[in-house]
């Protein structure tokens, strides 16, 4: 069970404000608000001049402060002192959250490198995993957004879960391997209109949460953990500081 708060017997998962316990019922709840606030967050998004991380935090806070007090608020500010990781993959130490998705936004709109690096800039924000939840719906939607203006989009309804995520996880371990670009190549086309992709969106395989293998939070702190993580960062040999 992912409990970074380790309170989940008194709060439930990740102090949610019905202090539910129950991930079928939570994943349920995260669907629904992410299909009714999606209007919203993608209204949103059109608006922003320069998509920036203040916005990102932005996005998840419109999509899921209806289920979770914390919506918007990154790692660096809940949980400083703990590293997340799924499996073998770390994410980014919370000190480097804002770092990791600001590089991958100044690289698509200032640095225009989204049209041939699509995946490159999609792992920048999954590596950042700024939030204790709802990161792969918050990154799809600014993504997506981010590809509208650059005149292009990626037909996300031709993807499947797995192959996906196998490609997104080698991408986090070894960026420089362009694996996720790899991946996406078939599925790039011309852009969509923006309320093309609201009516799609909301059916795109994956996004229910089922099935997803948990994260977990352990101390730096753990002689260990800090072993693991470092041993990691040196493998990825991209680092966005």
């Amino acid at each position: 069970m992912f409990d970074p708060f380790g309170d989940f017997e008194i709060a439930g998962y990740l102090r949610n404000f019905a202090g539910e316990k129950d991930l079928t019922i939570i994943k349920a709840a995260e669907h629904a608000l992410f299909r009714a606030q999606l209007p919203v967050a993608l209204e949103y998004l059109a608006q922003c001049p320069r998509i920036r991380y203040e916005d990102f935090c932005n996005v998840h806070r419109l999509l899921f402060s209806g289920l979770y007090p914390w919506a918007g608020v990154d790692r660096a500010q809940l949980i400083p002192d703990k590293a997340i990781s799924k499996g073998p993959v770390y994410f980014c130490h919370p000190h480097d959250c804002h770092r990791a998705v600001e590089d991958g936004l100044s690289r698509a709109q200032e640095g225009r490198q989204l049209a041939s690096r699509p995946g490159f800039i999609m792992g920048l924000f999954a590596y950042a995993h700024p939030f204790l939840d709802g990161n792969g719906r918050t990154m799809l939607l600014v993504h997506a957004e981010l590809c509208f203006r650059a005149g292009m989009s990626i037909d996300w309804t031709r993807t499947q879960k797995e192959p996906y995520l196998q490609a997104l996880t080698r991408e986090i371990e070894a960026p420089a391997g362009k694996h996720l670009d790899t991946y996406l190549l078939p599925f790039l086309g011309p852009p969509v209109a923006r309320h093309q992709w609201q009516a799609s969106v909301t059916v795109l395989p994956g996004l229910e949460g089922g099935n997803v293998q948990a994260d977990t939070a352990k101390s730096y702190a753990d002689l260990e953990v800090a072993s693991c993580y470092a041993q990691f960062e040196r493998k990825r040999v991209y680092r966005s500081s």
